[in-house]
């Protein structure tokens, strides 16, 4: 298959799943297994970054109501928010980062993933059903999101959005609505700093062996298929339970784990 067509659908994977909570990159790393190529940590990233970017344009008027109501009260508390769950992710990351973990190239532990967090996102909608719903952010949930992005970083399968979200969900009582919107607006800030991180490395590096053509390409691609799938998800879930996605990670999970059994 011609490699730009290849960056193509892996743009078209990561713009779908990024936000979608089951696993841009598993889902990634599953491609690759089944003959898109490996590509390297920078274009995963940047083209998470792409994803990124259509959140911000979507949230875009959300955004600037919070940088230029600065003077509220409620605006800085959800500002303050904001940015222990960011940091909480930065020190964290940064520590996963020196410790040298690497991502697993396997299918085996991405299946797990995909099959544990579906039964866990089934069983989180049931008991979130039982308890009353609130718009607010607590305290509490700014710093298990935080932790929720490093846990979805280190085991491919897991979902940074679907660990963020039930996160919210579960441990302040946030309706979908201010969970996801939360969740979105942490990951911001959160990918665009990996995306610099990870660029500032590869040129400190002299640029190695980048096809940065590729790179402009799956980030441009991303961000226009992750504008759609975002919209979509955001209209989705003002009338929907997570409950479909949940049972998609469980059947994907299964078929991985018995296609790697035969292979």
């Amino acid at each position: 298959m011609n490699d730009l067509l290849q960056v193509i659908l892996l743009g078209i994977i990561e713009g779908i799943t990024e936000f979608l909570p089951i696993s841009s990159t598993g889902h990634l790393l599953l491609a690759e297994q089944l003959g898109l190529g490996h590509r390297s940590d920078l274009f995963n990233i940047v083209i998470q970054a792409g994803a990124i970017l259509a959140v911000t344009v979507i949230y875009w008027d959300r955004l600037w109501k919070l940088a230029t109501g600065i003077n509220e009260a409620d605006n800085r508390i959800y500002i303050a928010k904001l940015g222990v769950a960011f940091l909480i992710t930065v020190v964290l990351g940064l520590v996963v980062k020196k410790l040298g973990f690497e991502l697993p190239d396997t299918i085996g532990p991405i299946a797990w993933a995909l099959i544990i967090g579906g039964f866990w996102m089934l069983a989180a909608e049931w008991y979130a059903g039982k308890r009353p719903e609130q718009a607010e952010i607590l305290w509490t949930v700014a710093i298990a999101v935080g932790i929720g992005q490093v846990v979805a970083g280190v085991f491919p399968g897991t979902s940074r959005s679907a660990t963020t979200i039930f996160a919210a969900m579960l441990i302040g009582g946030a309706n979908r609505a201010a969970a996801t919107e939360f969740a979105f607006l942490v990951g911001i800030p959160t990918m665009y700093a990996a995306s610099v991180y990870e660029l500032y490395g590869e040129l400190k590096d002299g640029g190695g062996n980048e096809n940065w053509t590729n790179v402009a390409v799956g980030f441009v691609v991303s961000a226009v298929v992750a504008f759609v799938a975002v919209k979509w998800l955001l209209r989705y879930i003002q009338t929907h339970r997570f409950t479909a996605f949940a049972w998609y990670r469980i059947v994907l999970g299964a078929g991985l784990l018995g296609w790697a059994a035969l292979a």
